[in-house]
């Protein structure tokens, strides 16, 4: 590979880290063709990009990058493969279900919305974050509740007054 060839990737790889919040490392050594193309099918059904980088490229686009990757650059060791994704737990819910079958792929990192995870310990950890639209539906869930406690207890309330109401007339009457 020439000098020009790795400043494009550096380039390409450097704007791909821009264009995504949700950046996972995995390593994927090991998993012969037929592993591989399953790996990389259940990745495009969760709409999870997944390449294959050489460590000294992806290094140098995150150090060109404008975001702070802690200590993920030092996990760039050995086979290295990049999963992008719009949803946070996307590339682990996908990396899970794969090693159901299969050791591997190992996780090596992530890099999501601004959080550096370390480690395939996280996993389990990474598979339960809740995607924004998970929050936002909990948040909407959480604002409705109080209104709807409020509405139940004026009719319930209104149920009893009105009962109260008309035994007193009756017993005026």
């Amino acid at each position: 590979m020439t000098r020009e060839e790795k400043s494009q990737v550096i380039e390409e790889l450097t704007a791909q880290l821009a264009d995504n919040a949700n950046i996972y490392l995995a390593d994927i050594s090991g998993l012969n063709a037929v592993s591989t193309s399953a790996l990389r099918r259940a990745c495009f059904k969760a709409n999870v990009k997944l390449a294959v980088v050489k460590n000294t490229l992806l290094e140098k686009a995150m150090e060109a990058s404008d975001k702070e990757f802690g200590d993920l650059p030092k996990t760039l060791k050995g086979n290295t493969s990049v999963m992008y994704s719009e949803t946070g737990n996307a590339p682990a819910k996908v990396i899970q279900a794969f090693r159901k079958k299969s050791e591997k792929p190992l996780l090596k990192g992530a890099f999501i919305e601004e959080a550096v995870y370390i480690g395939d310990d996280q996993l389990d950890m990474l598979v339960n974050i809740k995607s924004r639209e998970e929050l936002i539906g909990d948040i909407i869930g959480l604002l409705q509740s109080p209104a709807k406690n409020v509405i139940s207890a004026l009719q319930s309330s209104g149920g009893k007054l009105a009962g109260i109401i008309k035994t007193l007339s009756e017993k005026e009457g």
